[in-house]
C-alpha cells in the first residue's frame, strides 16, 4: 500500500502539481474579483438612489422653508389666521417628509451599505480551504 502512495506523490510531478494549483489559484482569484466588482456595482446604485432621495429631502426642506417664510409673511398681512395656518400645517407636513427621506437616504449611503460582504466570506472561506488543504 506504502509504494503505491509512494508513487501517487512522486517528486518529479511535483511541477505539474505547482502549475495546476497556480491555475486553480488564479481561477479562484479572478472569480472573486468578478463578484466583487458585481456587488459594488450592486451596493453603488443603490447608493446612487439614497443619493437621488436625499436630494429629494434637500428639495423639499427649500420649498418648507419657502412655505414657512410664506406663512410668516401671510400671518401678519392677514387679517385672519386661515392662510397663514394653512401653510404652517403644509410645511411642517413637507419637514416632517424630507426628514423621512433623509433617514433613508443616510442608511443607503453608509459603508455598512456598499461593503462588498459576500465577497469578503468567501474569501475568508477561500482562505481557511487553503489552510486545510496545506495542513493535510
Amino acid at each position: 500500500m506504502r509504494a503505491t502512495m509512494h508513487k501517487e506523490h512522486d517528486l518529479r510531478q511535483a511541477p505539474n502539481m505547482l502549475a495546476t494549483a497556480l491555475r486553480h489559484l488564479s481561477r479562484l482569484i479572478q472569480g472573486e474579483l468578478k463578484l466583487a466588482k458585481a456587488e459594488l456595482s450592486l451596493n453603488l446604485s443603490r447608493a446612487a438612489y439614497g443619493l437621488v432621495f436625499f436630494l429629494l429631502a434637500a428639495l423639499l426642506v427649500l420649498v418648507a422653508i419657502h412655505l414657512l417664510a410664506t406663512a410668516l409673511v401671510a400671518t401678519m398681512v392677514a387679517e385672519g389666521m386661515s392662510v397663514g395656518f394653512a401653510s404652517l400645517m403644509v410645511s411642517a407636513g413637507l419637514i416632517l417628509v424630507a426628514g423621512c427621506f433623509a433617514v433613508w437616504a443616510k442608511s443607503r449611503l453608509s459603508l455598512a451599505a456598499i461593503s462588498p460582504d459576500k465577497t469578503l466570506q468567501n474569501l475568508k472561506s477561500d482562505v481557511d480551504a487553503m489552510k486545510e488543504s496545506a495542513n493535510d
